[in-house]
């Protein structure tokens, strides 16, 4: 279950960093990508798409086309994914899901959850995918490994 973002969005966060770990000139198919992140490929094209509406990812159609980051990794920052996905409400609304949750009327956690929403904002805001670049390497290798080692014991 996620506490902020919808499972869109995760999956396009995903999406991206893996886009950002490949050479910036280079095409990558969805189908590539949906394997390689582990959801369908349908789901994949139309996050895809989303995100090239926004600006974020660049596509090029045809027998040999695929998408690409349209900007460099080090201009997109990680709240430019969540923004182009879910809005910027997401940052705004009642994490139990209150209507009216504001100081004057708050929710049992609004305090609590305030702190920690505006960290994440910040965090959201300060890192760009090129910072993440080396660690979003290191998480796909260990998915590749623990797939493999999955199919060697069927």
């Amino acid at each position: 279950m996620t506490v902020i973002f919808s499972k869109k969005c995760e999956l396009a966060l995903q999406a991206v960093l893996y886009l950002a770990h490949k050479d910036e000139q280079s095409l990558t198919s969805a189908l590539e990508i949906s394997e390689e992140i582990g959801i369908p490929k349908e789901f994949t094209s139309k996050i895809l798409q989303t995100l090239t509406k926004s600006g974020i990812v660049g596509s090029r159609k045809g027998k040999s086309g695929g998408f690409y980051l349209a900007r460099s990794p080090k201009e997109i920052k990680l709240i430019d994914i969540v923004e182009a996905i879910d809005g910027a409400g997401v940052f705004h609304r009642c994490v139990l899901g209150f209507p009216n949750c504001s100081v004057d009327e708050p929710c049992p956690v609004h305090d609590e959850w305030g702190k920690l929403r505006e960290e994440a904002l910040h965090m959201l805001s300060a890192r760009s995918l090129e910072e993440l670049r080396q660690q979003t390497i290191a998480k796909i290798d260990a998915i590749k490994q623990k797939n493999k080692n999955v199919g060697k014991a069927d």
